[in-house]
């Protein structure tokens, strides 16, 4: 048995400290959601860390603590979309989306690689419904790997290329759409359901002064039942009022 301090500050977090808690091989100890309680970790001196949908920098001397190490689960393909809302950017950029487990390092995403999976994007995806696929695939992969992290056997896995980085304030930057802006019909639907993420309010235009938000559905024609939708009959001119 091991025993594991959950850095989680969201439902994914708590779906992860639960499954820990009902295991056999796993003594959990707490589960912290806010860096203040860094010195828990001091106090109850665990074998383990484990970060699940923590948003905060882990000093490093607290990753140190844990003689196991700290583990994190990130929704990215690493080394792709190291840092903040890589759902996004998997989107408007293509880079590929993906799911991580890594050893926590002072550099943020960027620890000994345990294991990733590739995540496809779909055409109708937005940015809330490829977060909450991701998840899922961030919870069984960590449920597969967990043995050799709690045996302390886990092997490193050697990408190939050196990945991308975003900041938060990248994120943000993307919010207001530019009326004037030259692109493509391709790179505004990406953007679009890239920031999509009901039920908060990301992409806007601002337009006599005041802000109008936009979101993008998309919806397959498989998935349309026969007869939804308008379908307008426009009449062909005869000459005649």
């Amino acid at each position: 048995m091991v025993s594991v301090v959950v850095l989680g500050l969201n439902r994914f977090g708590e779906r992860v400290y639960e499954w820990l808690v009902d295991r056999d091989d796993a003594d959990v100890l707490a589960l912290l959601t806010d860096p203040s309680q860094y010195s828990t970790v001091e106090a109850l001196q665990p074998e383990l860390l484990v970060s699940a949908g923590f948003r905060h920098i882990v000093p490093d001397a607290v990753l140190s603590i844990p003689e196991k190490g700290a583990v994190n689960l990130h929704p990215s393909y690493l080394p792709y979309n190291r840092g903040a809302n890589p759902n996004v950017w998997s989107i408007v950029e293509s880079a590929p989306a993906g799911v991580s487990v890594h050893y926590m390092t002072a550099d943020v995403d960027a620890g000994p690689i345990i294991a990733r999976q590739e995540v496809p994007v779909r055409p109708d995806d937005d940015g809330r419904s490829l977060y909450r696929r991701l998840e899922d695939e961030q919870f069984d992969l960590f449920t597969e790997c967990w043995p050799d992290i709690r045996d302390d056997s886990a092997t490193e896995v050697e990408p190939e290329v050196m990945g991308t980085y975003h900041y938060k304030s990248e994120f943000t930057d993307l919010f207001e759409l530019d009326h004037d802006a030259e692109t493509t019909v391709g790179a505004l639907i990406d953007k679009l359901r890239a920031l999509t993420y009901p039920p908060y309010d990301n992409a806007y235009f601002v337009e006599d002064g005041e802000r109008y938000y936009v979101e993008l559905d998309i919806t397959p024609e498989s998935e349309r039942e026969e007869g939804d939708g308008i379908h307008w009959n426009v009449p062909t001119y005869d000459g005649e009022d």
